[in-house]
């Protein structure tokens, strides 16, 4: 016997609560048409830099039903991440590294997914209706439907705010045929409030509720393929993957509970404070076995030794000195280039010698160029 609407939506609710999902909401399979305004605009602009499939597939991501013309609603999920500790506490520790929050524990991807598939799998026997699941991976405009969905409001970071978990809300989806009750969308209660602005190191936010994501520390040391740009190094700091600031500034967090957090995403004491000096030193296999599990593992041992190049680099300690010159003949360039910029921050003298040394042997245009912008 089938349910009754209502019944049915409480029953998911329940259901996704069992699951580990902090936050539940059913969204139309429409979204509002400044939603699909304000994506093109950022598109336009080129904002999204190196990350071409939003624009590939920017009519579906706008548009629930071109991505599946069956669909009527969507449950909009949000599983908590909430850390137990300051994520900004590190800033004054610049000899050792941040790992965004969300990053610390197991891959949020597999998680979420796996949660969405035994809920999605019980909707569908319960209800007869059709599912698919979405975690980040598809064209699929999470935040819009998240707020829609009665969630949270996008933020002037432009991530979901809760009033419940703050900013620290994995989103999926579960796109269904069954017609559902929708719930109330969340009004915007950012106020007056510009925190998340002002935090910001490489001034990624041209305005409220805007982000250009190629100024974005996470976007630089996660999608960025190539060198990260000279004028935003600074402002990296001992960054190495991802960013919280804008996220562990909001005011919205007070309300955030770790209790909440899904025990996954608990941090693993070796990703939650490394040494610089350590993670230097990691070759392919070491890199793999570190992060086996997390999502920091998609971004491949040489952009990650990258990253780290440059907090030791920003660093200013000359006890790094020997391991980054041991990376001037790393096989990666991307790895030789930042070695060559983190050597001339923390000893000029020695970065001279090993240019005339080495910069006459050196095939690599990109690299080649490194050693004389930092000349």
């Amino acid at each position: 016997m089938k349910r009754d609407k209502i019944n049915l939506v409480n029953a998911v609710k329940d259901r996704a609560a069992a699951e580990g999902f902090a936050a539940c909401g059913i969204a139309p399979a429409t979204l509002a048409p400044e939603a699909s305004a304000r994506l093109h605009a950022w598109l336009s602009d080129g904002r999204h830099g190196d990350m071409i499939w939003m624009e590939s597939r920017a009519d579906e991501r706008s548009d629930p039903q071109k991505l599946w013309p069956q669909v009527r609603s969507v449950i909009m999920l949000g599983m908590s991440y909430a850390p137990g500790h300051d994520p900004m506490a590190l800033a004054q520790y610049p000899d050792h590294a941040r790992i965004s929050a969300y990053a610390q524990g197991r891959d949020y991807h597999d998680v979420v997914k796996g949660a969405l598939k035994r809920l999605a799998g019980w909707l569908a026997q319960e209800s007869g209706a059709d599912v698919k699941v979405f975690v980040d991976t598809a064209p699929v405009m999470e935040r819009a439907l998240a707020q829609a969905a009665g969630i949270g409001w996008q933020g002037k970071h432009t991530n979901i705010v809760s009033r419940d978990h703050g900013s620290w809300l994995f989103l999926g989806a579960i796109y269904t045929t069954a017609d559902l009750p929708t719930d109330l969308p969340t009004a915007d209660r950012c106020g007056s409030c510009n925190a998340c602005q002002d935090i910001c190191p490489t001034a990624a936010f041209p305005a409220p509720y805007q982000l250009d994501a190629r100024r974005c520390i996470s976007y630089l040391t996660i999608e960025h393929k190539g060198p990260i740009p000279h004028d935003l190094r600074a402002g990296i700091g001992n960054h190495i993957y991802g960013c919280d600031d804008c996220l562990a500034v909001c005011p919205w967090n007070k309300f955030a509970q770790a209790a909440a957090t899904h025990k996954a995403f608990h941090p693993r004491a070796e990703l939650s404070a490394p040494e610089i000096g350590d993670l230097l030193t990691l070759d392919d296999a070491a890199f793999r076995a570190l992060f086996s599990g997390s999502p920091v593992k998609r971004t491949g041992r040489a952009r990650f030794i990258r990253n780290v190049l440059i907090a030791a680099g920003n660093s200013g300690n000359a006890a790094h000195r020997e391991k980054i010159r041991a990376l001037l003949d790393d096989s990666e360039p991307i790895v030789r280039g930042a070695a060559i910029w983190a050597l001339q921050q923390i000893d000029p003298d020695d970065f001279a010698v090993e240019r005339d040394v080495r910069l006459p042997r050196e095939s690599d245009r990109d690299v080649q160029m490194e050693w004389d912008a930092n000349a």
